[in-house]
């Protein structure tokens, strides 16, 4: 009698493990037919591992997922807001939400789902982003508050960083937009947004030094202590700007600012990304850094030119770069101080 029970256990517990395998599997395969664009396909998997894994979150955001991109919408907020309502939601269900809110411009309760989202994960740098992207499509320039809580709460997001240096380079700032377009530079370094920021970063700089003393950009009354000391120390190489900018001018520009701010103003103010300027100049590879920016970002031609002339400081930058994963720790955020 024992050896039955145990059998039948046994057996009971090898069906539970095939049918969850199963259901694995064709979500596995449903995805793959999402990202081939066979929407049809992809919900009939995913509707037949549902069967055996009834409710499931990440199978329910899968199909409502689908169904956006099909451009059903009515389907997928049927499908979706079911899950947002329940106890079970998870970041990337209020994420679905509220991206199908904005694809009808129904950014009321887009925003709703967005602030529900935010209760429940007040540490979600994605919820953020959108979020702040919605309150832009509505022209609500507090998007830059939702960005910038982002950037506080989870500094590894890129997203954040690559809103909020848009917004400021359209802005009168000449600070953020230049430091938060690095960051996201080294955290999404391959994308056409990472071409498109480099751009803004190489204009930024010209911005910077339209005016010979930078001092001037510093607002007095934000009394931001971190915004003085990275204008103070840009301002010791104002000089070198006198000619015009160009990706030469701004490694010696960026080479002589880094060894200023490390004697001057490092123990202050912790900075991963300028921590990070420190080890590169040691391991001789800033050149190199700075023509990944500002070289393949002004002219492709001649940033080709000095590959071919440099050949063993490009390789061996390349394969740092890739190789690397640029974490900033919390803590590090000096916005408002």
């Amino acid at each position: 009698m024992k050896k039955l029970t145990l059998l039948l256990v046994y057996s009971l517990f090898a069906v539970i493990v095939f049918a969850q395998q199963n259901a694995d599997t064709l979500q596995q395969t449903g995805r793959d037919y999402m990202r081939k664009g066979d929407w049809g396909n992809a919900i009939m998997v995913f509707n037949r591992a549902l069967q055996q894994k009834p409710n499931d979150i990440s199978l329910l955001n899968d199909i409502a997922y689908t169904y956006f991109l099909q451009r059903d919408f009515a389907k997928a907020l049927e499908t979706v807001k079911p899950v947002v309502e329940s106890d079970g939601a998870d970041v990337q269900s209020f994420q679905i939400a509220g991206t199908v809110y904005r694809a009808i411009e129904a950014l009321k309760e887009g925003s709703k789902i967005y602030t529900k989202g935010l209760k429940k994960f007040p540490n979600s740098g994605v919820l953020y982003s959108e979020y702040g992207e919605l309150l832009w499509q509505k022209k609500d320039y507090a998007a830059i508050t939702q960005w910038e809580k982002g950037i506080a709460t989870d500094p590894n997001y890129p997203g954040n960083y690559y809103n909020a240096t848009r917004y400021y380079y359209f802005t009168t700032d000449k600070v953020w937009s230049l430091i938060y377009g690095e960051i996201f530079i080294n955290l999404e370094s391959y994308t056409i947004r990472t071409a498109e920021i480099k751009n803004i970063l190489y204009d930024g700089y010209k911005k910077l030094f339209a005016d010979p003393n930078l001092l001037k950009n510093y607002d007095s009354k934000r009394k931001n202590e971190f915004e003085k000391a990275f204008l103070t120390s840009m301002n010791s190489q104002s000089r070198l700007a006198a000619a015009g900018i160009d990706p030469a001018g701004l490694i010696a520009i960026r080479t002589g600012f880094i060894k200023n701010w490390l004697e001057t103003h490092a123990a202050k103010f912790p900075f991963r990304l300028f921590s990070y300027h420190k080890q590169l100049l040691e391991a001789n590879m800033y050149e190199a850094y700075n023509q990944w920016i500002f070289g393949s970002a002004v002219n492709a031609e001649q940033y080709q030119t000095w590959i071919n002339n440099n050949p063993e400081a490009y390789n061996t930058f390349n394969h740092f770069q890739r190789g690397r994963v640029f974490k900033l720790p919390k803590g590090e955020y000096y916005q408002n101080k």
